[in-house]
Parts: structure tokens; C-alpha cells; sequence
């Protein structure tokens, strides 16, 4: 994706607040929660009891599997 600075960017104003010891740094986005469903179009719908436990059993399954 290329970065295409904005017409009304003004790179006087930029550099002015670099100068003054203005950095730019990239954002931590925070992790999603566990429980959403990401898949089979339920974007952003919370899983069922059902759901939660075939998940947690797996995990359990998992980590009998690591030890």
C-alpha cells in the first residue's frame, strides 16, 4: 500500500514538529478477544456456552499434547 501524503499536509508543519523533537512511531493495536467468532460470516458475534466449551476442550487437548 503505498502512502500518498494528503494536498493539505503541510510539510512546514511537519518538519517544525520534528524539529522540536517530535518522533513518528508505528501503533500497538491490542490483541482480539478470544472469544469472537472470526469466521463463517458471524464477524463480531461472542461465541455460545457450546461453543466456548468444544473450544476450551480442544485447548485443553492441545495442551496435554505440548506437555
Amino acid at each position: 500500500m503505498k502512502t500518498v501524503p494528503k494536498p493539505t499536509t503541510d510539510d512546514a508543519l511537519i518538519q517544525a514538529f520534528l524539529d522540536k523533537g517530535g518522533k513518528v512511531k508505528k501503533g500497538e493495536t491490542k490483541p482480539q478477544p478470544h472469544d469472537l467468532g472470526l469466521s463463517k460470516n458471524v464477524w463480531g458475534n461472542k461465541l455460545t456456552k457450546e461453543e466456548k466449551a468444544a473450544r476450551d476442550a480442544v485447548d485443553a487437548e492441545t495442551a496435554k499434547l505440548k506437555k
